[in-house]
Order: structure tokens, then sequence, then C-alpha cells
């Protein structure tokens, strides 16, 4: 009997915690008024970055925001929130030097610096400079492994602007 009684009580508690929906994709924290955005083409203000890589950077972000919140991309450029930014820094160094002064790796580091305008529910302006990073072997060239480097690098810098969306403001 009493066994009984502690299942039911512990049936009972356990079906108030239950999640009345589960999702992955994020529908609380932004606010309701956001519907659309826009990522304006990135400008490259670092000069050795390849010519191509603002482009492959905007067309990343727009993905990973239309994929991982509720929002649409506006096709006029003018949503309830619309990002711009530029890529300020493109960087090889070397690291982990050995004797000799022989780098056993070498660090690609893109500096990335975004402004996120807010239209609704009123107008806001946010910051968000980003710096990430991705070691490779010396012995590499960089031409032969600079694109899996910046889709990995591109991945954490998209990651955190939909966090930066996704957060409370």
């Amino acid at each position: 009997m009493r066994t009984t009684f502690y299942t039911l009580g512990l049936l009972l508690i356990m079906s108030s915690c239950y999640p009345s929906s589960v999702s992955f994709q994020d529908k609380g924290s932004m606010p309701e008024e956001w519907k659309t955005f826009s990522v304006k083409t990135l400008a490259n203000n670092a000069a050795t970055a390849p010519n191509s890589y603002p482009s492959i950077l905007t067309e990343a972000i727009k993905d990973g925001v239309q994929n991982n919140t509720r929002l649409l991309l506006s096709t006029n450029n003018s949503g309830e929130v619309n990002i711009e930014g530029a890529i300020n820094g493109y960087n090889i160094t070397p690291i982990a030097l050995q004797p000799g002064d022989v780098a056993a790796q070498n660090r690609l580091t893109v500096s990335v610096k975004f402004t996120i305008f807010i239209t609704k529910p009123e107008e806001e302006k946010m910051e968000l400079s980003l710096s990430k990073f991705m070691d490779f072997d010396s012995n590499q060239d960089i031409s032969t492994v600079e694109q899996s480097l910046l889709s990995e690098i591109n991945a954490q810098i998209v990651q955190d602007v939909v966090a930066k969306l996704l957060s409370n403001w």
C-alpha cells in the first residue's frame, strides 16, 4: 500500500515537470515582433583575406540564422533585424616554436566586427566583435588547408551571431 502511494506521488510530481512542447528552434527569447532579418555583404578590411571570403561568410551567416532561429530572410534587405559588419583581421602566425625557432604549428585568426540593427519593438543597435582561430601544422601549405580552416572558423562565427540573437537583449 505504501509503495503504491509513493509511486503515485512520484508520477504526479514527474508529470508536472513534463514539457508541454519540445523544439529545436528558439521560440521564446527573441521578441515576437521579429519576423525577418537581413545581412548586408560584409566589408573586407583585411588586406590578406581572400577576395571571396566576405561573401562566403555572409552566406554562412544567412544560412545559420535561417536554420537556427524562426527568422526568415528578408528579400528586400529590410527586416526587423539587420546585420552589417566587416572582416577586420585575417592573419597567419607561427605558434608552438621548436628549437631553432621553427614553428610546429601555425594559427589562422579571423577577426570580425558586427553591428546588429533592431527596428522592432524599439530601435536598438548592438555591437559584436569576434576573433576566431584554427591551428594547422606548419608543414601544411595554407592553400591546401585554408578552405577547411575557414569552414570551421565560419561555423564558430555563425554560432556566436545566432547566440547573440537568441540571448535576452
